[in-house]
């Protein structure tokens, strides 16, 4: 299920959410070069979280390859700040796109509900989690972790707990067919979180092709 958009309304303008997105995309043309080979490896080896290297499981000065003919070498003594920049970069314009679009689809009312100043602390927070839930999971992990996803996962968490029975309209794949259909936000999310849940548990202890879905299941459960 693909989710398009709620038949919930907002009373305020969502500020917040507009300027994570911004500061997102910011970061994707800035730091990350839109995607450009050489520009995005740089800013995925020299800002995104490497658990490994957190969990000091992972030898100062170890190198592994990012393409492009960069290699990444590990430093311990950054990673603290890696923590929250990793939530502002992104792997490739899909993930970009597909994030963007979650955050302002259930980021509004979640924002609406809060206040400013609380979804901002609140959204902070959830990436947090999200980023220990993967170290745990993978402590020694040597592969980079970016994305907003699993902050962004923590707003669909608290978007279930204060709007559960709100109608979301999603676009479900059929074959080589599509369909509409509207479903109660648990629904929706509920399966989102089992798909998340059950691809963790297969993908265990391992970096499963570079998708962290126990940052996703740590930054929802933490919403």
């Amino acid at each position: 299920m693909i989710p398009y958009r709620d038949e919930n309304e907002t009373q305020r303008t969502a500020i917040v959410t507009g300027a994570l997105i911004g500061l997102n995309v910011l970061s994707w043309f800035l730091l990350q070069g839109a995607g450009a080979s050489y520009s995005l490896a740089a800013s995925v080896c020299n800002l995104g979280l490497i658990p490994g290297e957190l969990t000091l499981s992972v030898p100062p000065g170890t190198r592994f390859p990012m393409g492009e003919g960069l290699a990444c070498s590990t430093d311990p003594g950054r990673q603290s700040w890696h923590l929250i920049t990793s939530m502002f970069l992104h792997g490739s314009w899909m993930h970009l796109i597909g994030n963007m679009w979650f955050l302002w689809l259930f980021g509004n009312n979640v924002e609406d509900s809060m206040g400013r100043v609380r979804f901002i602390i609140f959204y902070i927070l959830c990436g947090l989690a999200a980023a220990f839930g993967q170290i745990i999971a993978n402590p020694s992990s040597a592969i980079p972790m970016v994305g907003a996803s699993g902050a962004i996962s923590g707003v669909m968490g608290g978007y279930l707990l204060l709007y559960p029975r709100v109608r979301v309209f999603t676009i479900l794949p059929l074959g080589f067919f599509f369909t509409t259909i509207a479903v109660p936000a648990w629904v929706m999310l509920g399966y989102w979180f089992l798909l998340q849940f059950f691809s963790g548990l297969a993908a265990f202890g391992s970096d499963a092709g570079g998708v962290a879905f126990w940052a996703h299941i740590g930054g929802f459960v933490a919403g």
